[in-house]
């Protein structure tokens, strides 16, 4: 059997690596090539690109990237027509991969989509025009299956694949011993994203607030080094001055232990969620990229725990109000208010119930197995 795949960012290369291992488990025969990151190709893929090839956000962005992105299609139409997989799975990356199932859906083989584009946010009207694309949609959220059912498209909840992953980190004790953190004190994690643009903007921000929370609340502070991104381009944005302890291998922990996390927009607020720890949502993009965002986005918040618990649970500081002091007040009005932190964590409780049971990766492979 012949499966390609293409995950086009970090979180994507995560949950297709379970799948891969899944499909080799079941077949160790069976190939499985196309776009991934160091996850999927250790679980035995075939890389025709590295994500880090292809992992640019923005509108602007993307455009400036164009004729990689065209060139990386026109190969991978290539190799269908040569190699000739049996399926095709997509995984999230929509701007791409609904631009390739278009291009590919003439050939003798089966779409199937995992990890739903986000259209209940940006466009539902798009859901109608991936009726004839897409043969198997396979959402991680409940809420979804509605959204596809709606239009008539096979849709199926698989549960989400980050409670495949979730691993029991180590104890606050062992955490500050590990780290050098006194366990009296406050611990404020930072998890500034995992792509250099959101660094770029965004982690300055939090140490700017992070310098704040340190000298006058006497708060700890702990960085989650994303494994896909060189150290050192991290510390360079930490000055001397400024008691940051940067955590690599170790993110859970950090989610885990901190009394209150700053994290970026993005797979993190759910990972971040999941083990109840109260955090603040930050999130800055260019200004071209923020204005047309509102214009389209079709709903008032963009973090996913929001969106999951259907209200707003923690808070979001967007753009022109993803500024230093503001980030340093909503963080201190959490560490001063123990009852807060606890009615947040209580909430992100509901929010963990809702992402189902773990399985999501043999449940697709599965499908695809049904589907070759």
């Amino acid at each position: 059997m012949r499966v390609l795949m293409i995950a086009g960012e970090p979180s994507g290369d995560l949950h297709g690596s379970g799948v891969v291992r899944e499909l080799k488990r079941r077949d160790p025969r069976c190939e499985v090539f196309g776009i991934g990151g160091d996850k999927m190709q250790a679980a035995g893929m075939e890389l025709v690109y590295h994500i880090r090839e292809l992992s640019v956000m923005g509108f602007w962005e993307v455009v400036q990237h164009l004729p990689l992105l065209r060139s990386v299609e026109r190969t991978l139409e290539a190799i269908v027509k040569a190699r000739k997989p049996e399926v095709v799975v997509l995984i999230d990356y929509p701007g791409f991969n609904l631009r390739f199932a278009k291009s590919v859906r003439g050939h003798d083989l089966k779409i199937v989509y995992y990890i739903s584009p986000q259209v209940w946010a940006w466009n539902r009207g798009r859901v109608r025009k991936m009726k004839g694309l897409i043969d198997r949609m396979l959402v991680v959220f409940p809420f979804e299956v509605d959204i596809y059912r709606k239009e008539g498209i096979d849709v199926q909840f698989v549960g989400h694949p980050l409670l495949e992953v979730f691993t029991e980190p180590q104890g606050r004790k062992e955490f500050c011993k590990r780290y050098g953190f006194d366990d009296t004190k406050p611990i404020v994690g930072l998890l500034p994203g995992s792509r250099k643009q959101e660094i770029e903007r965004i982690f300055p921000v939090m140490l700017g607030a992070s310098r704040y929370l340190s000298r006058e609340l006497g708060a700890q502070l702990a960085v989650g080094v994303p494994s896909v991104l060189e150290f050192d381009f991290i510390k360079s944005f930490v000055r001397d001055d400024l008691p940051v302890q940067l955590i690599q291998n170790a993110t859970y922990d950090v989610m885990k232990n901190s009394d209150v996390v700053l994290v970026t927009s993005g797979t993190a607020t759910l990972e971040t969620g999941y083990y109840r720890t109260p955090m603040i949502i930050v999130y800055k993009t260019s200004l071209l990229t923020y204005l047309i965002m509102r214009l389209l986005i079709r709903i008032k918040k963009i973090g996913l725990v929001n969106i999951v618990a259907g209200k707003n649970l923690v808070p979001e500081l967007l753009q022109w109000r993803a500024t230093a002091p503001r980030l340093a007040a909503e963080a201190a009005a959490l560490l001063q208010d123990k009852n807060l932190r606890e009615e947040i964590s209580r909430g992100l409780a509901a929010v963990k119930e809702k992402l189902g049971t773990a399985g999501a990766s043999a449940k697709v492979a599965d499908v695809i197995l049904s589907l070759a």
